[in-house]
């Protein structure tokens, strides 16, 4: 499973221990999809990065960290962790688990460019099928910034103020269907944003620096409105786990709460600050490498203009 289920909640959360960074490594569990999903993605990827060694292409270490280790492997750990056992227990886990699966990993993903891999190893057959999607009607709405914008920034507050995340605790595909909601809508999100595969939707770096600014205030302020609400998240879903064995240990649902605003606040902050200064750097190598190409054409146009000067007459 993606997550914790409700049964599995039931089932276990008896003997759950108080959550800790020990009980984060301890409570793992070999989920099923979690890690299919991601032993095919970082397998066809490395498949991917093979196939262009064997006939002498490079492929750059650093795209390979990010898509197998950052991003397959950040998704590996928020859906089978530590995490994943107590996301259903503690609203401060989900929310750490919600900024991963939302933030972390479509940003790496993105970062290991498999798009690109994928146009340059793929035979000519999916890799016409491949483009065909890249270039239809569907992807080109999809990738629309503006829209993009839209649901990154709606989708946290409609989780979190409609009974849809009430929902999630109470049925596990709607729980798996979340997770998969957080992956999808942020990498819809970051991928063009990024720019470095060919998917529609890509805009200049000025107005890529400029959506991700806009972004920063709305997860100042949801998390700041998560914090101060008095009303509990989840209705009495967290209220009732005290009754139960774990009660001994379990914080205070209005405390926790406050503190996943705070996680919510702070996380997305920082992931969106560190992805402005991707963004920046991007874009600095990019007027570089312009003026450098701009200098040798202007150098070949003067050579072409010396060559064309007739010469004077020799004596």
């Amino acid at each position: 499973m993606l997550g914790s289920s409700l049964l599995v909640a039931m089932d276990t959360s008896a003997t759950l221990p108080r959550f800790s960074v020990g009980a984060f490594f301890s409570q793992w569990e070999l989920a099923p999809i979690p890690f299919v999903v991601t032993v095919w993605m970082a397998g066809l990827y490395l498949v991917g990065v093979r196939v262009l060694r064997r006939r002498g292409d490079r492929w750059p270490w650093s795209r390979t960290l990010s898509f197998v280790v950052v991003g397959s492997g950040a998704f590996y750990v928020a859906t089978s962790s530590g995490l994943a056992a107590y996301d259903t227990t503690l609203l401060s886990v989900h929310m750490v688990q919600h900024m991963v699966l939302s933030m972390v990993v479509p940003l790496a993903l993105a970062l290991g460019a498999p798009v690109t891999l994928a146009l340059r190893t793929l035979p000519r057959g999916p890799r016409s099928w491949l483009l065909v999607v890249l270039h239809s009607r569907v992807a080109k709405v999809l990738s629309f910034p503006p829209l993009t914008l839209l649901l990154y920034v709606v989708s946290p507050w409609a989780l979190y103020f409609s009974g849809w995340y009430d929902a999630s605790l109470h049925s596990s595909y709607i729980h798996e269907l979340m997770h998969l909601h957080l992956v999808v809508v942020g990498s819809l999100f970051f991928w063009p944003l990024m720019g470095i595969d060919p998917v529609p939707g890509r805009v200049g770096y000025p107005f890529r620096v400029l959506l991700v600014i806009l972004t920063l205030p709305f997860h100042a302020f949801l998390g700041v409105t998560i914090m101060g609400q008095t009303e509990l998240i989840g209705g009495t879903w967290y209220p009732d786990l005290h009754d139960g064995p774990m009660g001994a240990w379990l914080p205070d649902p209005h405390d926790d709460q406050h503190l996943a605003g705070g996680i919510l606040w702070g996380a997305g902050d920082l992931v969106g600050l560190v992805f402005f200064g991707v963004l920046f750097t991007q874009w600095v190598r990019s007027s570089m490498r312009e003026a450098v190409r701009e200098d040798r054409r202007l150098d070949l146009l003067e050579a072409r203009e010396r060559a064309a000067v007739p010469r004077p007459p020799d004596g």
